[in-house]
Parts: C-alpha cells; structure tokens; sequence
C-alpha cells in the first residue's frame, strides 16, 4: 500500500509539490492527468476551438466562394513527393488536378483525377482577402494553392462548387460557439433558480419546480418547432443566431436546476451552514461560498455534458431548416446538403460536418468523465 512518503516523493519526481502540500488545483491537475482518455479528448476539443475561432485564417477560402467548373468534385488527396527532374522523388506538397468529360446519357459532367496535372500547394499561402474577427484585414491563409485558381477541395465541392473544407471551418465556429454560449445561461440560471428553491424552500420551491415542471412536459422537438418557426425570415443571420441560442438555454437549464435545488435541500441544514448562519453571514454569501463550491465536480460534469446536447440540438435545428438558415454556416446548415439519396450515393464527403459533430460529442464527454472524476474531493 502506497505511504504518504511514497506519494511525496512520487509527487516530486513529477516536478508537483507533494501531496500532502499540494493545492487543491494542483490535485485536481493530477487527477485528471491521469485519466489519458480525457486528456487526449481535451486536445481534441482546443484543436477544434482554435479552428473555430481562427476560421478566416484556417479556411483555404471564404465559405460563399463557388467555381461552377468543380461541382460535386471528389476530395482530393495531399501527397508530399513527387517525381523529380532528375527521375528522383523531390518533396513538396501537391494535389493532383482532374479532367473532365460529359456523360453522354446524364450529360453531367464526370471528372477523372489526372495524376499528370500537379497543384502545387503550400502553407501560409496569400489567397481570398478577409477580415479575422470582422476586424483584421489579411489574405493569408494557413493553406492552400501557390495559384488560387486552381483546384484545392480536400473534402470535395457540393453542388454550387462551394469548397466544402472551407464550409466546414467556418461552421465550426457557430456550432461550437452556441454551446459555450448556451451552456453558460443555462449554468447561471440552473445553479440561481435551483439554488433559491432548494435554499429557502416554501412557496418560493413550489412556484419555481412548478414552472420546471412544466416546461420538461412540453415535447422538446415541437417546442423548438414552434419557437423556431417563430423567428420572421426577414431577420439577420446574427440575430437569428442569438435568439436560436436563447431558445435552446431557456429550455435546457431545467434538468441543472433540479440536481441544484437536491443538493441545496441536502446540505440546509448542515451544521456548516448553521454555523455560518449564528456568525451573521448573509443568505447569498452562504449559497456562493459555502454551498455552490462543494459540487463543483458536478457542476463541471453538467456543463460538459450539456455543450454537446447544445451542439446536437442546433444541428437538428438546423438540419430539419427550423434553426439557421443560410447564408449563416454552421454543421447543420451544411448536413441540409446531404438530405438526399444522390448525396449519400454519390458524395459521402457532404455527410463530413456530421463526422465532425460526433467526434466532438465524443470528446466532451470524455473531457467531462475526467474532469468530473478530477474535481470530485471525495477522490
């Protein structure tokens, strides 16, 4: 059985302190390093973060950009060598061009990769102008074709010639954007409305689970059906995109709220808070600092639960053309592309912003599996 002497040392070797003189977030640190899974998958989701918010950089070009010539193009693949002058293999990052033909009986045009026709490409190319934030002008993009003219789809083209890659960056922000945002006015309103009705009970805890209660009695798909349909077509995509995120926080706070006012019911009466409660502390005082940080733990595992549940919501919005509307971008916008059978058949590489919403699905749950374990002092 490991001594505390053992664990010092082992703390030391580390470069931590020891445990016994570590802090409470040094603990935690440890903990969670040590739960691989989550920390792979916290990785994961600052990858997809930093892609969302450097979007306009990322992007080989700009999400409106189409080329009629490249409809329903193939991916392409990034290949490192190629032939040399000399009959040698030389490096440099390249995609292979197409040729094209019309199909005599569809008259749809058909393209064949041409591995004699050579893109060159690179990184930190010049290409479309854009402005990073609204604010910086710049045309640099992290990758792209030395000639912006010609072809560069590693995820493919839809129907319009729209890059899908670049569709797919952009989106990334507003899916993920509106679960941070969601999550944190479903927090505070969960962790303030479960904690006064838990808190001071009586006619207060009555009216609040009264209103909880009815509202996770409502059907969620039609309710989002309703309030999304709603919101007059005339508005601006930016408007739109606030008030889909105040309508997924106003219902997704409920469940937060309940686990909230259980635990405040628990712990009332707790000699702790009694205690607190003799010494003259006020009510809120009580409930910010002697009651909300003992489930953190709980807290953080709800909010990282939640951010998916967020995501998934406004792509199903979003999908089924109730949430976001185009010209806005976002994962479920772009799946609306793949609602037929010619997509799935012909260009699986539209169903990709869909890979990309389980993946990170995937990677918070993981992330909030090693940060609840983490944060929990009962560990």
């Amino acid at each position: 059985m490991t001594t505390l002497e053992e664990a010092n040392s082992a703390g030391t070797a580390d470069t931590l302190p020891p445990v016994g003189l570590a802090s409470q977030r040094q603990l935690v640190w440890r903990k969670f390093t040590e739960h691989r899974l989550a920390v792979v998958s916290g990785i994961v989701i600052a990858l997809i973060y930093l892609v969302g918010i450097f979007c306009e950089f990322v992007a080989p070009r700009g999400p409106d950009y189409y080329d009629s010539a490249y409809t329903m193009l193939a991916p392409q693949s990034l290949k490192f060598w190629r032939a040399g002058e000399d009959g040698g293999l030389a490096f440099g990052m390249h995609v292979n061009g197409f040729s094209s033909e019309r199909d005599p009986n569809t008259l749809r045009r058909v393209f064949t990769l041409d591995e004699d026709v050579v893109v060159p490409v690179s990184l930190f190319v010049k290409g479309e102008s854009y402005r990073l934030w609204g604010l910086i002008p710049s045309d640099i993009h992290l990758i792209g074709p030395i000639d912006p003219s010609q072809p560069f789809y590693l995820l493919g083209s839809d129907r319009l010639g729209r890059d899908v890659l670049s569709r797919v960056v952009y989106g990334t922000r507003i899916s993920t954007s509106i679960g941070l945002v969601g999550v944190a006015v479903s927090l505070v309103l969960g962790v303030i409305l479960g904690g006064i009705s838990g808190y001071f009970g009586g006619w207060i805890d009555n009216f609040i689970q009264r209103v909880i209660e009815f509202i996770m009695s409502v059907p969620t798909i039609p309710l989002w059906m309703g309030l999304a349909a709603a919101i007059p077509v005339t508005w601006s995509p930016v408007l739109v995109y606030l008030i889909i995120t105040l309508i997924i926080s106003l219902i997704g706070w409920t469940s937060l709220a309940r686990e909230v006012r259980g635990r405040f019911m628990s712990w009332r009466n707790e000699p702790f808070v009694i205690a607190a409660r003799l010494d003259g502390t006020s009510q809120m005082t009580i409930i910010g600092r002697h009651l909300v940080p003992g489930f953190v733990s709980h807290i953080i595992a709800s909010v990282t639960l939640a951010i998916p549940a967020m995501i998934i919501a406004e792509t199903s919005l979003s999908f089924l053309g109730i949430g976001l509307r185009p010209p806005a971008v976002s994962w479920g916008v772009l799946l609306q592309e793949a609602q037929n059978i010619r997509s799935l058949a012909e260009a699986p590489w539209l169903l990709a912003p869909g890979v990309l919403v389980i993946i990170t699905v995937l990677a918070l749950n993981f992330l909030g599996d090693g940060l609840r374990d983490a944060a929990d002092p009962y560990t």
